[in-house]
C-alpha cells in the first residue's frame, strides 16, 4: 500500500487516540482494515473498563473478527488479509493477538522503547518460529502519534504534583 493510504488510515487511528485522550485514557487508537473498509475501531479503555487487557488493538481486533465472521457458519474470526493500524507499537499481548488472528499487516506510528514487541524489544510479528508472521510497517505519522502521548503523560505528571 502507498504511504498516502497508510496515512489515511493512521489518521483514523489518531482520531481514536484523541477519544482516549479526552476520556483520560492513554491515547492509543487502532483501526482494522479488511477488504478496503474499516471493520474494527477502538481506543484504550483500560481505566474505563478496569481491565488491563483493554488495549485499543485488542478491542479493535475483537470487533473486526466479529464483523468478518458474521453470517459465516464455521468461521472462527480469522483476519487473514486484514491490516491493523495503531498509533503506538503493540506490546507483547497485542503482538501475540495479531499472530493468532492471522492479520496480514501491522502499521504503527510511534515506537515504544519500554514495551514494544514488534521492533523495539521483540519482533513477535516477524518471528518465523510462530505459526504465522505479519508484514510490519512503522513510523507512519510517527510525530503525530508521539505528540499526543507526550502531551497526555506531561499532563498526568502535572496532576500528580
Amino acid at each position: 500500500m502507498s504511504d498516502s493510504v497508510h496515512e489515511h488510515y493512521m489518521r483514523e487511528a489518531l482520531k481514536q487516540a484523541k477519544l482516549a485522550f479526552d476520556k483520560g485514557e492513554a491515547p492509543v487508537g487502532a483501526v482494522v482494515i479488511w477488504k478496503n473498509r474499516i471493520v474494527g475501531r477502538a481506543h484504550n479503555q483500560m481505566e474505563t473498563l478496569k481491565d488491563p487487557t483493554a488495549h485499543a488493538e485488542m478491542i479493535a481486533l475483537t470487533q473486526a473478527s466479529e464483523t468478518v465472521s458474521q453470517g459465516k457458519e464455521g468461521h472462527r474470526g480469522s483476519l487473514e488479509g486484514a491490516t491493523l493500524y495503531v498509533t503506538l507499537e503493540p506490546c507483547s499481548m497485542c503482538a501475540g493477538a495479531l499472530v493468532l488472528t492471522k492479520c496480514k499487516t501491522l502499521v504503527y506510528g510511534a515506537k515504544d522503547p519500554k514495551a514494544g514487541a514488534c521492533e523495539s524489544l521483540y519482533r513477535i510479528p516477524e518471528d518465523d518460529r510462530l505459526n504465522h508472521t505479519l508484514n510490519v510497517v512503522s513510523g507512519i505519522l510517527e510525530q503525530d502519534a508521539r505528540l499526543i502521548l507526550q502531551e497526555f503523560f506531561r499532563n498526568l505528571r502535572k496532576e500528580k504534583r
